[in-house]
């Protein structure tokens, strides 16, 4: 069986609506209108639509100015769970839920306009979605047992998940207003770990419907289920490259946790860590080159990086605590990870050679899994 691991326009248009309503009141007015004053008018349409058009864009230039180089995470600072976003040095802490139910495991949509998360019980988490300020907080789903780990497709009109009702995990999809929410796997195993293909066009998955836990992929609607690798000891987290051509996921058939990686057919899967320590957790770097990871292959969980052939695996940090659950920059410049000492979890930033490591959140409560907006 799989082991389950403990997202102005009104204005304009009603500026827009006002002038032609001003015009409009004006030629209705006016006894006679010659072609002369008609053209004056006309050029005051385009003028008057043109500086609303400049206004939008410089407003949403703004817009992206302020949301991009950011940080979401969650913390438990306020006494239970809550969705923060933060600039990515670390200032202007904002907790964008406020809510007693807590919230967390944010995920963000490919566009970063919109977050799905998780609140509720361990018995029963729903997925809810916001955007990325907070505002229009929904909650999508509202299923026995627990809807767990969203994640948007590609196009951000999708949100694959999986529910545990009653020990059988299936994995279901939904539009991103919850509507629409339909079961992909209908097997009795669990069926855990969805993720999307670039493209949209596949989900990868773990399974354990053979006995053990495998790595499976099939069509968006749920079709041609197809089995991609077979190990006595579990394989799981699978996620696809970039460019759509590989999957890598951790597999403890070797007797302790590895990162593989295999062709999307399932074809020349090879051992990238080949480590005595536990190695698992892989994220791509954006452009596709680089897997960053954490490992215990030195005596303690640390961050590593290498190329997506294993080649050039470099330790990035070497802290006394345990450093876990890397997250790259859109760029590729930066990571974010979590690190822990005596205390709690905090989140700290790193170029993506391991150089200029900084704290971002303090130490007095749990920060956890950093994600950079797209």
């Amino acid at each position: 069986m799989v082991e389950m691991k403990k997202s102005l326009l009104w204005v304009f248009i009603a500026s827009i609506i006002a002038v032609f309503s001003l015009v409009a009141c004006n030629i209705e007015t006016a006894e006679e209108v010659t072609e002369e004053e008609t053209a004056t008018i006309e050029e005051s349409i385009e003028e008057e639509t043109t500086d609303e058009s400049e206004e939008e864009a410089l407003n949403e230039s703004g817009k992206e100015e302020t949301l991009k180089d950011k940080i979401v995470f969650y913390s438990n600072r306020d006494g239970n769970c809550e969705i923060y976003i933060m600039n990515i040095d670390g200032s202007d802490q904002v907790n964008i839920t406020n809510s007693l139910e807590g919230e967390f495991f944010e995920c963000l949509s490919p566009d970063g306009s919109k977050i799905a998360f998780l609140t509720g019980s361990p018995e029963n988490y729903d997925i809810c979605i916001m955007n990325i300020d907070g505002s229009e907080q929904i909650r999508l789903t509202n299923n026995p047992g627990s809807d767990i780990f969203p994640s948007f497709s590609p196009d951000g009109s999708k949100i694959v998940f999986f529910n545990d009702y009653n020990g059988s995990c299936e994995i279901y999809m939904m539009n991103i207003d919850g509507s629409d929410q339909i079961n992909l796997t209908n097997n009795p195993a669990v069926d855990t770990s969805p993720s999307f293909s670039p493209d949209g066009s596949k989900i990868a998955f773990s399974s354990g419907r053979s006995g053990n836990g495998d790595i499976y992929i099939m069509n968006i609607d749920g079709s041609e289920q197809t089995r991609l690798t077979n190990s006595q000891e579990g394989d799981d987290r699978p996620s696809f490259s970039p460019d759509g051509t590989k999957i890598i996921f951790d597999s403890y058939r070797n007797g302790n946790q590895e990162i593989y990686i295999m062709n999307i057919d399932g074809s020349d899967q090879v051992n990238l860590t080949n480590s005595l320590g536990d190695s698992g957790f892989p994220s791509f770097s954006p452009d596709g080159s680089k897997i960053a990871f954490n490992s215990v292959r030195n005596g303690n969980q640390e961050i590593y990086i290498m190329n997506i052939d294993g080649s050039d695996l470099t330790q990035l940090t070497n802290n006394p605590g345990l450093d876990i659950f890397s997250s790259f920059s859109p760029d590729g410049s930066k990571i974010a990870f979590m690190s822990v000492g005596s205390e709690n979890y905090v989140i700290y930033i790193m170029d993506s050679d391991g150089k200029n490591q900084v704290r971002l959140t303090d130490n007095q409560s749990g920060n956890y899994c950093p994600c950079f907006l797209p």
